[in-house]
């Protein structure tokens, strides 16, 4: 069990990439907390997890709303008496020409993204330091934080952002022995990217089966979507590597697009 009795808040986990890496963080002893906006989904989460003999509970998160997080976390500390994995997933995508991209959709995308990112971090720093264990901070990046795609001008500067946030977290944090990386996925057909090929499709003025191809996968080295379980392993190794030796840095995980 690597992460046995290790309590891990991930952001976003009622569906998606969230919830493979919550169910497979309780598949290895860890103690989840279902953090998402929407509470019922995350209770349906926590109590699938619990069934299936892990340990779960749900709380519902804003993750741009600071009182919001800081209540959260208090809950999960005092539930379980602190915090030693913080994945920060929850996300969204909204696709436009830079031209035509609406100011408030702009800051929304960087309110979820790194807003959310920089505040959850903020809570859950304390207790990681006071701790004496330190602890593991999973941003999740994209592709999109190494490379850059048509209409995605404030998901792409978001994706950017986390890079930045996760190496002065990790400077900050070593000493405490408080590790911080960035997992960098290319596209894993969620409902989030499902949603995005109609969108792209109309905006581009060609098929959804040619934006899946030529667009979404082109680049890749076998035509293939990441899956959630590929996320999740790598979500697994970086909250269970113990050690400052891993720490400040961007994983991609995207069947070879975009190589380092």
């Amino acid at each position: 069990m690597k992460l046995q009795d290790k309590v891990c808040i991930v952001t976003g986990a009622a569906s998606g990439i969230g919830k493979e890496i919550a169910i497979t963080y309780a598949r290895e002893g860890g103690k989840v907390v279902i953090a998402d906006l929407n509470k019922d989904a995350a209770q349906a989460t926590a109590d699938e997890i619990t069934k299936s003999g892990g340990q779960a509970m749900a709380i519902a998160m804003d993750v741009t709303n600071e009182d919001q997080v800081n209540a959260a976390v208090a809950e999960v500390v005092a539930a379980w008496g602190g915090v030693d994995v913080l994945v920060s997933n929850a996300g969204i995508q909204i696709v436009h020409p830079i031209e035509e991209f609406p100011f408030a959709d702009w800051k929304k995308m960087l309110a979820i993204h790194l807003d959310g990112a920089f505040l959850t971090t903020k809570a859950c720093v304390p207790h990681m330091q006071k701790s004496g264990k330190g602890g593991s901070i999973i941003y999740m990046g994209s592709v999109h934080s190494k490379e850059a795609s048509v209409l995605k001008s404030a998901y792409v500067t978001a994706k950017h952002g986390l890079i930045g946030l996760c190496k002065t977290v990790s400077k900050e944090g070593g000493k405490y022995g408080i590790r911080a990386n960035v997992i960098c996925p290319g596209f894993v057909r969620t409902p989030l990217v499902e949603k995005q090929i109609p969108e792209q499709a109309a905006a581009l003025g060609i098929s959804e089966e040619d934006v899946i191809k030529k667009v979404m996968l082109k680049e890749t080295v076998d035509g293939e979507f990441t899956t959630v379980q590929d996320v999740a392993e790598v979500a697994l190794l970086f909250a269970g590597f113990n050690s400052n030796a891993l720490t400040g840095q961007s994983l991609v995980v995207s069947h070879g697009w975009f190589m380092q």
